[in-house]
């Protein structure tokens, strides 16, 4: 196994080897960006939990750690007030999402123009054959085709990355609207 993959690198142009090399940083760019939004997500929608309960028990406590919180310090309650507030928390909680998208549609591409290289390539090298066998061509086309893919591999998770938190942004936006109705029909 290693040493197909050996193989693979040392028979790869530069163009291929750049395809690769550009889907492993957009890789690596999913799963951190998906990390770092994740447990910041579940922090902010389990502080949202705990105040809106805290609000549907009458309590007139709002917890300073809750975004909501944080925004009713900085001006007095109004409605309008609050919807900036909300608009502007959900900005913030969404914020680098959208390079999960950008890659999930960019990534197959890339990996397709590394194929198209390198099947260019192969036949390149069998254009000064006299002849040439499907035994001949097929492994040629199949390294070329690792290019694609790589890049549907990188697509895949980073679409369902960017589902699992816009998922997560909603139901953050949920409770802070809860909260905003709340203090707004309360005031």
């Amino acid at each position: 196994m290693i040493d197909t993959i050996l193989n693979y690198f040392n028979n790869s142009s530069a163009i291929s080897l750049g395809v690769l090399v550009l889907l492993s940083i957009y890789f690596i760019m999913v799963f951190w960006i998906y990390l770092y939004k994740y447990f910041q997500l579940i922090g902010y929608v389990a502080t949202e939990i705990n105040n809106l309960n805290s609000l549907l028990s009458r309590e007139s406590y709002i917890n300073p750690l809750s975004k909501i919180g944080q925004c009713l310090n900085k001006a007095p309650v109004s409605k309008e007030f609050l919807n900036v507030c909300e608009t502007s928390l959900v900005r913030e909680a969404s914020s680098g999402i959208s390079w999960l998208s950008i890659i999930s549609s960019t990534a197959p591409f890339i990996g397709l123009f590394g194929t198209v290289v390198g099947i260019l390539e192969s036949f390149a090298k069998f254009s000064t054959a006299s002849k040439v066998s499907f035994s001949v061509i097929a492994p040629a086309i199949s390294e070329a085709l690792v290019a694609t893919a790589a890049g549907i591999f990188v697509a895949i998770f980073a679409y369902t990355f960017h589902q699992i938190l816009t998922r997560k942004v909603y139901e953050f936006n949920t409770y802070i609207r809860s909260q905003i109705d709340i203090i707004i029909t309360r005031n």
